[in-house]
């Protein structure tokens, strides 16, 4: 690239994405703990989860003084009113902005630029970017027009970039990107491309699948040398996406196709240190990798169910320590089938911190409660004929009571 080449120019608290090999947004894979643990192995940036921008709109944010992070947090909204503060808060957004902020981008989910930049403003003064999802494939997304539904709407696309742009980038001096997918044809795509870069944002994003493409299926990176030509000659960061296994095969794709950044997703799910060159080791050994993870999970207080499952993700799924650690129900019980005694009395602490040893004890009584039920003899049970039981579904269905119990 010549000197005189066009460039937007880069934010002064924004981040440039050229020459970066950044973690991917990932929904349960992407919080704090992961993404502090890929900056630990050497992400350049890493991408926070999408983060729908109606769930952030009415947050109270604080900052916690034992993890010192900044929590976004609501009250649930099947919570009664009666119950108020004294109901535990729902984590919507955590970040860290020691340890991350000036490397996090915010990725954000939306379908209307006045919500966006409602959302967008709340997380800025933080965050080095934000970043609009326009790629992800899920009926979860697609159907409120999130997503990858964006890119039948180029337009609609387009104007929330440019309400980010002014309203957001300009205003906290921070950078606007976004993340796309391809389109059937290599020429809607670079209509599209060029219709987003000229919305004034610093950073693009390929996922080189298309909509109805699953993780399973290889990525195709045909379009990929038009999309970066594209995206370089409008002065906009091209970063590509899909299949990139390790920094190694990051840096040699972005010399083979042009793309000036590289994503990690999956690889970095399963191993964070991914993100280290073979010259200082490559990937390391599941145990010292898990090991390091939850020393991070314990110093933040992150939320156990988070932790869990990003251990399924860690461990090999055959051996029997997994079989141990997705069946812990608290840190301790964790560490304790981890081996890691030295971490015993921090992992009890959190346990307190997050009522963890509370929650378990009302589930053993609850447990016991049903053992006993079980033992009294039939005579003396409770007997409720089925159509007392059908009379009682009916009445509450009648009332609404059910009629929004949905799994997202």
């Amino acid at each position: 690239m010549t000197s005189s080449a066009k460039r937007v120019p880069i934010p002064k608290n924004g981040v440039d994405y050229r020459g970066k090999v950044v973690l991917a947004p990932m929904v349960r894979s992407g919080e704090l703990p992961s993404r502090l643990l890929a900056l630990h192995y050497g992400a350049d940036l890493v991408w926070g989860p999408e983060t729908i921008d109606k769930s952030m709109i009415g947050t109270t944010k604080r900052t916690n003084p034992v993890s010192s992070t900044i929590d976004y947090t609501r009250i649930p909204s099947n919570t009664s009113r009666s119950q108020g503060f004294a109901a535990r808060e729902s984590y919507i957004y955590r970040l860290h902005p020691a340890r991350e902020g000036s490397r996090l981008i915010f990725q954000i989910g939306t379908s209307s630029p006045s919500s966006a930049v409602e959302a967008a403003k709340l997380v800025a003064p933080h965050v080095a970017g934000i970043d609009v999802n326009a790629g992800c494939p899920k009926p979860f997304s697609t159907v409120g027009g999130m997503g990858a539904a964006l890119l039948q709407k180029p337009d609609h696309l387009a104007s929330i970039l440019s309400a980010l742009v002014k309203e957001v980038g300009e205003v906290f001096d921070i950078g606007i990107s976004v993340k796309i997918r391809l389109l059937e044809t290599a020429e809607k795509t670079e209509v599209l491309v060029r219709k987003l870069c000229g919305t004034g944002i610093t950073g693009l994003t390929v996922h080189c699948r298309t909509t109805p493409m699953r993780p399973r299926e290889r990525a195709v990176r045909d379009q990929l040398r038009m999309i970066t030509d594209v995206c370089r000659s409008e002065g906009v960061a091209c970063v590509m996406n899909g299949d990139v296994k390790n920094r190694d095969e990051a840096v040699q794709l972005m010399r083979e196709f042009g793309a000036d950044g590289a994503m990690i997703a999956s690889a970095a799910e399963s191993n964070p240190s991914a993100f280290r060159t073979s010259a200082t080791g490559g990937l390391l050994p599941w145990r010292e990798v898990v090991h390091e993870y939850m020393k991070v999970a314990i110093d933040v207080d992150n939320k156990w169910g988070n932790t869990k499952f990003t251990l399924g993700q860690l461990i090999p799924g055959k051996s029997q320590v997994y079989r141990d650690v997705t069946g812990s129900k608290t840190y301790t019980e964790a560490c304790e089938a981890l081996g890691l005694e030295h971490l015993h009395e921090q992992a009890r602490r959190v346990d307190e911190r997050l009522g963890l040893y509370q929650c378990r004890g009302a589930t053993a009584l609850k447990k016991a409660r049903g053992m006993n039920k079980s033992a009294q003899p039939a005579s003396e049970r409770p007997s409720t004929s089925r159509s007392a039981e059908s009379d009682t579904r009916r009445s509450q269905s009648e009332r609404g009571v059910g009629a929004f119990r949905m799994t997202v």
